[in-house]
C-alpha cells in the first residue's frame, strides 16, 4: 500500500517533464528507477504536504511579515533537508497571477538543487473558483450548486476554476470534493454536494468534466 502510494505520486511528478513520452512502460520504470535510488527519508518527505505558511518570512512572535516573501532559509530546510515533495495553499490572502508566478517558480528551482530533481506538486483549494488569486471568478459553494440540480451549470463552472487555477500557474486543484454530507454538524458540509449519493455522484462527474 504505501509503496503504491509513492508510485503514484512520483508518477504524477514525473509525468509533466515526460509530455511527449507516450509509452507507458517507460514511464512505469522511469519511476521504478528513481525509487531505487531513494532513501527512506526521501520517500517520506516526498510524502509530505505543507502548506504556504511554513515557507513564508515571520516576524519573531511568527507574524506572517507583509508582503508576503518566501523564507529561503525555511524553503531550503524543507526542500533540501527534508525533501518534502508538496506544498498547499496560500497563507491567508488571495495572491496576484504575478505574485503566484513568482512563488512557484522560486519553490520548484529550489526542489530542482535537490539530488533527485522531483519537481513540488503544487496544489490549491480552488473549491468554488479560483478564490486564491485576486480577480478571478468565484462561485457559489458545492451545496449551492447542487440545490440547482443543474450539471452543465457545474460544468461551466469548473472550466472557468480550471482555465483560472492553471492561469496561475497551480497544476493541481483540490477540487470536487465528494464526501457525503451525512453529518449536519459537521463545519465544512457547505463544500459538499450534500448528502444523496446520486447527486453527488453525477454533480461530481460534471465538476470532473468540465
Amino acid at each position: 500500500m504505501k509503496k503504491s502510494g509513492l508510485f503514484a505520486i512520483m508518477v504524477c511528478c514525473i509525468l509533466p517533464a515526460m509530455a511527449l513520452q507516450t509509452d507507458p512502460a517507460q514511464t512505469n520504470l522511469k519511476v521504478e528507477q528513481m525509487l531505487a535510488k531513494m532513501t527512506l527519508e526521501e520517500k517520506v518527505g516526498q510524502m509530505t504536504e505543507l502548506t504556504l505558511d511554513a515557507v513564508i518570512k515571520t516576524d519573531d512572535k511568527k507574524v506572517t511579515l507583509k508582503p508576503h516573501t518566501l523564507d529561503e532559509q525555511k524553503l531550503n530546510e524543507a526542500l533540501l533537508k527534508y525533501h518534502v515533495g508538496s506544498i498547499l495553499n496560500t497563507s491567508g490572502k488571495p495572491n496576484t497571477r504575478e505574485e503566484w508566478h513568482t512563488f512557484i517558480s522560486k519553490i520548484q528551482q529550489t526542489a530542482a538543487k535537490d539530488r533527485l530533481k522531483i519537481p513540488v506538486i503544487y496544489g490549491i483549494d480552488a473549491i468554488h473558483g479560483m478564490n486564491y488569486t485576486l480577480g478571478c471568478t468565484l462561485f457559489p459553494q458545492e451545496i449551492a450548486m447542487a440545490a440547482t440540480f443543474n450539471t452543465a451549470l457545474v460544468h461551466k463552472a469548473a472550466e472557468i476554476t480550471a482555465y483560472e487555477t492553471r492561469a496561475s500557474y497551480i497544476p493541481w486543484n483540490y477540487s470536487p470534493v465528494l464526501d457525503l454530507g451525512k453529518n449536519a454538524l459537521w463545519p465544512r458540509i457547505y463544500e459538499t454536494f450534500g448528502e444523496d449519493p446520486f447527486v453527488v455522484k453525477t454533480m461530481g462527474a460534471a465538476m470532473i468534466k468540465g
